[in-house]
This record gives structure tokens, C-alpha cells and sequence, in this order.
């Protein structure tokens, strides 16, 4: 089981979808991946929807706030002092989206974009580790960086989080695994435009292709084989991008 009671610093730890239509999402993602949601309050902003899978929380998602900014998921790394890593960031050419804040009694967060234009969270737990299941059917297993500077986001991650690379696959189809403490944290392709994509386990990706289709969603990418299973990209039907693993998972 993919139970979690803490995460690493430099380790994934959380995603959230900031949605032009929240209950559309509910029903795709409740559909698709089996997720319950519990609306969280928050003061003078619509409420904070917790997807959880058997009362654990896996993933966020709550009505986006810009509506000249597409619906997107947006991946949170784990790490010991927001302000800091905030500004060793910028220090190694980040943006900042937003500065570190606090996040009523559950952590301290800021919103970065790296020197390519890939946007990720940074999240320093207090009340809220981030991802209490993950890798099972259902929940977040892993992130994927596009980006078309393949060594400057080498330098950028590995400068920022102590993250290594190691390329597994090359050509038309270079790949690398992004490594925290020795674990297996994400994966990087060279691919436009940049971000970050998160990918969430399913029991049966040909079973979930067809599901994703008749909620409304649209797959763009696969089922298609690599050495630890299959995968898919895809669509929901506000035009967030994420994808689906069927295959070998860490515990």
C-alpha cells in the first residue's frame, strides 16, 4: 500500500487542478478515478475540494480564480523552509508566481516557474503532509517535466532540490528519471511547452481510456507501452492535461 504519514524533502507530494468548472471536474475525476470529494472552506474564496480515495487525501481541486488562465494541474514538491528554497530559486533563475504564504494551519507554499516556463509549487508541511495515499489505483505516481532545455533543468533541479538524472532512453523518445535520495521521483522528456504532468495509477488503462472518453474527456496519447507498463495522456473536459499509469509501482 501507498500510505503516507510524511514525505521527503524533494519529494512529490501534493497536486491540485484549479478548474473553470469545479463540479464538471467532480464528476470526470469521480468517474474516472474513484475519488469522494469533501468542500473545505475557505475565508472569502470559494471552498477547497479534497478528492480522497477509502478517507485518505489524494489530490485538490477548486474553482480558478483567473479566467484568462486555462484549467491545469498544478504539482507540489515537499521541502523543509519555503522562504528559502523560494529564494534559491530566483537565485537560479526562477519566477516568482507567487511569494511563500501561509495556508491557514496546513503549510507554507509558493508558486514558482522555472527559467524554461514549467510552473510547480513548493510546499512546507505543517497540519497537511500533502498526499496521504499514493502509487495505488486512483492516486498520484508520478510528475513528468517537458521542457526543451533538458540540461538547463538539470542544473536548475539538481542546483534547487538536490535532484539527479539519469537518461534511460534516447533519440526521438530521450527520457530521464529525476531521482530524490536515491528514489524515483519523476521523469523529464524534451517536449513543448513546458510543465509539469502528473500521472495517477489505474488498475486498467485501456478500461480507463474508454471511461475518460464517455465522461467527456479526450485522449491524445496512447495507451502506449514503456518498460514499467503503459501510459496514456489525456484531457479533461475543461482542457486540463494529465496522464494515466498501468504497471509496476514503488510501495
Amino acid at each position: 500500500m501507498g500510505e503516507r504519514a510524511s514525505h521527503a524533502p524533494g519529494t512529490f507530494s501534493w497536486v491540485d487542478l484549479a478548474t473553470s468548472d469545479a463540479a464538471g471536474a467532480k464528476v470526470f475525476y469521480g468517474g474516472l478515478l474513484g475519488w469522494e470529494f469533501e468542500d473545505m472552506p475557505v475565508p472569502d474564496s470559494p471552498p477547497y475540494s479534497m478528492a480522497t480515495l477509502g478517507g485518505r487525501r489524494v489530490a485538490a481541486l477548486y474553482p480558478k480564480r483567473d479566467e484568462s488562465q486555462p484549467s491545469a494541474w498544478l504539482s507540489y514538491v515537499t521541502v523543509e523552509d519555503a522562504d528559502a528554497t523560494a529564494a534559491r530559486a530566483i537565485e537560479l533563475g526562477a519566477n516568482a508566481i507567487s511569494e511563500p504564504f501561509e495556508v491557514l494551519e496546513a503549510g507554507r507554499m509558493a508558486v514558482l516557474q522555472d527559467p524554461a516556463g514549467a510552473v510547480f509549487a513548493i510546499w512546507q508541511p505543517r497540519a497537511s503532509i500533502g498526499a496521504e495515499l499514493v502509487n495505488d489505483a486512483g492516486s498520484l505516481t508520478m510528475n513528468q517535466l517537458n521542457t526543451p532545455d533538458t540540461d538547463a533543468a538539470q542544473a536548475f533541479y539538481g542546483g534547487l532540490f538536490g535532484w539527479t538524472f539519469q537518461q534511460v532512453a534516447t533519440g526521438e523518445q530521450a527520457f530521464w528519471g529525476i531521482h530524490n535520495g536515491g528514489r524515483l521521483n519523476g521523469g523529464m522528456m524534451p517536449a513543448e511547452p513546458p510543465h509539469w504532468l502528473a500521472y495517477f495509477t489505474v488498475a486498467d488503462i485501456d478500461a480507463s481510456a474508454a471511461k475518460a472518453g464517455e465522461l467527456g474527456g479526450r485522449v491524445f496519447l496512447g495507451p502506449v507501452p514503456i518498460p514499467a507498463g503503459r501510459i496514456l495522456v489525456a484531457a479533461d473536459p475543461q482542457g486540463a492535461a494529465f496522464a494515466l499509469f498501468e504497471g509496476d509501482v514503488d510501495d
